[in-house]
């Protein structure tokens, strides 16, 4: 089991493009609370067309407005090359792109096939490249499509072996509608590894079947020291049918702690956050930690 876990908080962008569009103001202090959490990496925007996610429509003042933590480190999530352009203009030196194991999610997301965006991410890596930032492709419905159903892990790993060959610094697995379990996890990281075990991994799950803090166990025996979460149990995916529920950042920090696996970040302080992000988004979040506190008292 490792010692340390770095763990990316995505509700400021995976969790608010979700929800109803929330005012500029309440975002930024959604980031800057959760910049106080002692996080190491925050997903703070993405550069999409705000006829496709109006809820990202305000990237550029949003990530104008945010007082930034030093040594904090700040990404942009983009879906093509203006996206990037943005990026780079704003001065993000991380850069997420997505493209998804399936052709159908695919095209419901951005209305190309899987192949399609794998041609178009190749001159996107360069351009990110050179503008001085790294290039993390996230792959999602990575352990299954709510449009086909299971999906192969060696389609999975070929797609890895077709970013890593284009550039890619980094590449992230996505279970985009919560069909991941411990065996599809574990199947996924050994198809993966076996033909690129040099690349780094980061997992993203979503506990909408109740299965997020079992995968992260598994992917922390199989190595794996990076995942995604979100403040409260935010969020979710658009172009996915019954994809709410992010695993929440405080139930993984919470288990990691008890299992002494240091995160850095401070758990009150992320609590505090997510209740922010409950009054920022107007209803109650799935997060079981918020409900019960990070302690719980054992009644004999």
């Amino acid at each position: 089991m490792p010692s340390r876990v770095s763990i990316r908080e995505v509700g400021p962008r995976d969790g608010l493009q979700n929800e109803s569009p929330v005012p500029t103001a309440d975002k930024i202090r959604l980031v800057e609370a959760l910049g106080s959490t002692g996080v190491q990496r925050i997903e703070a925007v993405s550069y999409v067309h705000p006829k496709a996610i109006p809820q990202m429509a305000d990237a550029d003042d949003v990530w104008a407005g945010i007082a930034r933590e030093p040594g904090l480190r700040y990404s942009a999530l983009v879906p093509n090359l203006r996206g990037a352009e943005r990026a780079l203009a704003g001065g993000f030196t991380e850069v997420e792109v997505v493209v998804s194991a399936s052709d159908t999610h695919n095209r419901r997301n951005i209305n190309r096939s899987t192949a399609e965006s794998l041609d178009e991410i190749a001159p996107l890596i360069e351009r990110l490249h050179a503008g001085g930032a790294t290039a993390e492709v996230i792959i999602a419905t990575s352990f299954g499509c709510p449009y086909e159903g299971d999906v192969d892990p060696a389609r999975v790993a070929a797609i890895v072996d077709r970013v890593v060959a284009d550039g890619a610094d980094r590449v992230a697995f996505g279970d985009t509608t919560g069909m991941g379990t411990p065996r599809r996890v574990r199947e996924l990281l050994t198809a993966v590894r076996e033909r690129q075990p040099d690349i780094p991994v980061l997992l993203h799950f979503h506990n909408t079947r109740g299965t997020g803090l079992a995968n992260i166990l598994t992917a922390l025996e199989l190595g794996i020291t990076e995942f995604d979460a979100s403040v409260g149990g935010l969020g979710g995916c658009p172009y996915a049918p019954g994809a709410s529920g992010n695993v929440a950042t405080e139930e993984v920090v919470h288990m990691l702690h008890d299992m002494g696996v240091d995160t850095g970040i401070d758990l009150d302080a992320m609590i505090e956050a997510a209740r922010l992000a409950e009054k920022i988004v107007g209803r109650e979040l799935p997060s079981g930690v918020l409900r019960a506190g990070p302690r719980h008292r054992t009644i004999a």
